[in-house]
Formats: structure tokens, C-alpha cells, sequence
């Protein structure tokens, strides 16, 4: 375990424990609540469980020099045997991790409250585990979740059952109308998370019989917690609010936690500088996460339409492969760009994505309009709801098909047509409500925080 007590810290007189689910943008979004939540909760000691990879990503020297002492790494098994070599692929190690649970967490907990020295009162974790509302249930304190996505793809799991009812047996069904899910009228099946599709009878897969689990836990846990505000979705909201015994948005955390944030405050490769450069809302900006990319032929084809667009382009590119694109007078190409500053930069003008739920926060708080290429999981959902329900972008595929027309047609679509105008209005008035909600002591989600605050300090 990666942890020591230090006898100088004041003696806690809460322990709170942490269970972070280690891929992705996952665990990233945790830390910065409870970071923020430490803040706001002075007497309560947070024990950080993830695995070794991990915790050496998010601990980093930047956050060690913030003289952390009430947010604390434990390290958790990540269901490989010790010295073998990592899975060969992201589903392999998601799967070796989640067969090695809830066991690890559990030596995890006991470790915690041996080194903090104090019993832990409330179990925090990602919204996927499932088993912790088990363990907070044994030892009888609250256990909170946080969902890391947005309010449309949780929804579609609260209703799983009904939905692998109508639909998992069931051939040729991808022009389903999934009318029967409130607010999901214009959204097919194929708009859905695959893994929500499946029986859990008819699968192997740890992570489709782990949402399955999921969905039957959640309304269990004493509060659901979201990065994202009310009125982003709030028909959608409102509806969750039903399902669990309290719903609680606190985001965007984009907002809620910047000052806890250090790692946007440099620019190693001068991607404000070349910005500056450029006119105000000219520039096309690239980027899809740092989980998957996608397939290079689609890469490629988005390459040709950026240099034969004529459009100025800022892709921060991760792939093990250059896409076939150098560096010109139009385009910059970075292996990292500090992502929430150039979203908010004037020269900005499109955020070509993969819809990751962070990436469309960010967007939204930058006020700038989408060009959408899913790749998986709720990334269809969000694609899906930013073209069709708040019509703040578009997409590019065509049954999964991206050509060089429509990545033209897109570019052309929102930064010089009448169609990118209205967009850009909406986003902005999206961007208005994301202030509003954090800003205020009336906001949404400052509400919904301390409501957070009151529940993890007393329960």
C-alpha cells in the first residue's frame, strides 16, 4: 500500500474511502471532487484507492507539491499477478481488474484504516462498482457514487432490464425507436452503449454484467452524485431524481475544481501562443481523449479534409501512428494541448471529438461548437443528444462511415454557415447556465455540493 500516516496531520475525525476505477477518464474526475471536497471538509481524511498505475499518474509531482495531506493514495491490486506483464489490451485489463473485485478493495479498506488510524464512515466510488454499496451496507455508513458520464447514458442504464427485454434477442434492430425511455424519442438503439444491449445470460464479459449490477445498486446508495448541472439536461435530470433517493449534480467540475487543477496552468508546446496567432473562432481544434483512437483509416480520411479544408487546425494527437498530416502554415500538430485553456480561447472556432462526457463539458464552458466522431460506449448517447437535442453540433459518420465530403461539409457547416451561427448561440447560452449553476450561492449545483458536503461529513 502506498500510503503513510503522518503524525504532524490534525487527527481526522471522519475517514471517508475513495474507489476509483482505473482507466479512462474515470478516476481523473474523482480525485478533483474529492480534492474539492477535502476543501470543504477540513476534519474528514480521504483514503484514494486505485491501482499502482494509477495513483503514480494522478499523484503526480505537481499535486505532491500542493502539500496534500488529507487526500491519500492506496494502492489496489489490478488483477494481474505480481511481476507478469500487463494485459496486451485495454479490454484485457479492464476485464483482469474487475474479476479481481471486490477482494482487492476490501484489503484496500482494511489497509486504510489501519494506517489512518480511524474507521472509515463513508464509502465513495465510481459509479460502477456496484459491490461498494455492499461494503458501506456491511459496516453500515453511506455509500455515494459518482457517475462520470452525462444524465442521458445513466438513464439508459436505469432502464436495462426493459431495455435487453425488448431488444436482446432481437435481429436487424437498429432503426428501433427507443420512444419508450422518457426523452429518448429521436434516439435509436444503435445510439446506446453496446454492452446495455447484451443479457447478462448471454454474456461473458465482466463489464456488461458489471452495468447490469450496477443498474439494480445504484438506487440503493444515499446519494447519486453527476459532474454536470441540472439545467444542461434538466427534463432528463428531473427524471433521475425519481430514480435514486437523491440525485445530486455538482458540475462541471471544469468549473467546480480549476483552482485544484495544476496541470492546465502550462503549455509545454505553445498552443496558446499559435492561437493568438489566428482570428477569433477560425481555428479547428482536434483531439479523442486519451483512451482509444480511432481507427487510422478514419484518421487519415480526416487528415485529407483538414488540409484540403483550408481551415487552421490544432491537433493534439496521441495514436502510436502520425496521422498523414506535418506541420504547415494552416495546422499544428502536438502530442498534448492543455485542453480546457485552448476550449476557451477566442481563436477556437470547432472542437472536432470523440464525445467523451469531460470533452463536452469543456466544450460547453468554452463556449464552442462540436463536430462529433464517436467511437464507443456512451459516446454514441452524447453524439446523439448534442446533434438532436440541443443542436450545438454534428456529426460526420454515416453508419459508421466517416468520407472526406462530410468532414468538409461538417468544418464548412459550423465555422462559416448560417447552421454554425445557431450553434454557437445555443452553446453559449449552455455556457451561461454552467456559470449560473456553479457561480451563485443560489446555483444548482453549489446547492447540490453542500448538500454532498453535509452527507459525507455526517451522514
Amino acid at each position: 500500500m502506498a500510503a503513510t500516516n503522518n503524525s504532524t496531520d490534525p487527527d481526522p475525525t471522519r475517514h471517508v474511502a475513495v474507489l476509483a476505477f482505473p482507466f479512462g477518464t474515470h478516476a481523473g474526475p474523482l480525485l478533483s471532487l474529492v480534492r474539492e471536497l477535502s476543501t470543504a471538509a477540513p476534519d474528514v481524511k480521504f483514503s484514494f484507492l486505485s491501482t499502482s498505475r494509477s495513483n503514480k499518474a494522478l499523484f503526480s509531482s505537481e499535486s505532491s507539491e500542493r502539500a496534500e495531506i488529507k487526500v491519500v493514495p492506496f494502492d489496489v491490486g489490478d488483477g494481474t499477478r505480481e511481476g507478469s506483464a500487463p494485459p496486451g489490451n485495454l479490454i484485457e485489463a479492464v476485464d483482469a481488474f474487475l474479476n479481481a473485485v471486490p477482494e482487492n478493495f476490501e484489503r484496500g479498506l482494511v489497509e486504510a484504516e489501519k494506517v489512518v488510524g480511524v474507521k472509515i464512515g463513508c464509502v465513495v466510488s465510481d459509479a460502477f462498482f456496484w459491490f461498494a454499496g455492499q461494503m458501506a451496507g456491511e459496516r453500515r455508513i453511506p455509500w455515494v457514487p459518482l457517475w462520470t458520464s452525462g444524465p442521458r447514458p445513466l438513464l439508459s442504464i436505469m432502464y436495462i432490464d426493459e431495455i435487453r427485454r425488448r431488444f436482446g434477442a432481437r435481429e436487424n434492430n437498429k432503426d428501433e425507436i427507443l420512444d419508450f425511455l422518457p426523452g429518448f424519442s429521436s434516439f435509436q438503439i444503435t445510439d446506446l452503449s453496446a454492452g446495455i444491449i447484451i443479457p447478462p445470460e448471454t454474456s461473458e464479459s465482466p463489464f456488461d454484467i458489471m452495468l447490469h449490477k450496477m443498474a439494480h445498486a445504484l438506487p440503493k446508495a444515499n446519494a447519486v452524485v453527476i459532474n454536470s448541472f441540472h439545467q444542461i439536461d434538466s427534463q432528463i435530470s428531473t427524471h433521475l431524481k425519481t430514480q435514486f433517493k437523491k440525485f445530486l449534480n455538482v458540475g462541471p467540475f471544469t468549473l467546480m475544481t480549476t483552482s485544484q487543477n495544476p496541470k492546465h496552468k502550462y503549455d509545454s508546446n505553445g498552443c496558446l501562443e499559435w492561437l493568438s496567432g489566428h482570428n477569433p473562432a477560425s481555428v479547428v481544434y482536434v483531439s479523442f481523449g486519451s483512451m482509444v483512437t480511432p481507427h487510422p483509416d478514419k484518421m487519415a480520411v480526416l487528415a485529407e479534409a483538414l488540409k484540403a479544408s483550408g481551415f487552421s487546425f490544432l491537433w493534439s494527437y496521441r495514436g502510436q501512428e502520425t496521422p498523414l498530416v506535418e506541420e504547415t502554415l494552416e495546422g499544428k500538430l502536438v502530442s498534448w494541448a492543455p485542453q480546457v485553456e485552448v476550449l476557451k480561447h477566442p481563436s477556437v472556432g470547432v472542437f472536432v471529438t470523440h464525445c467523451g462526457w469531460n470533452s463536452i463539458l469543456e466544450s460547453i464552458v468554452g463556449g464552442v461548437p462540436l463536430i462529433c466522431c464517436p467511437i464507443f460506449g456512451d459516446q454514441m448517447t452524447n453524439r446523439r443528444t448534442i446533434e438532436q437535442v440541443w443542436g450545438i453540433g454534428v456529426g460526420v459518420e454515416v453508419e459508421g462511415v466517416m468520407s472526406k465530403h462530410g468532414v468538409l461539409k461538417a468544418l464548412r457547416s459550423v465555422l462559416v454557415e448560417e447552421e454554425g451561427k445557431g450553434m454557437r448561440r445555443r452553446i453559449r447560452a449552455m455556457k451561461k447556465l454552467a456559470f449560473e449553476a456553479v457561480d451563485s450561492v443560489d446555483g444548482s449545483s453549489s446547492k447540490d455540493f453542500n448538500e454532498l458536503v453535509e452527507i459525507i461529513t455526517t451522514g
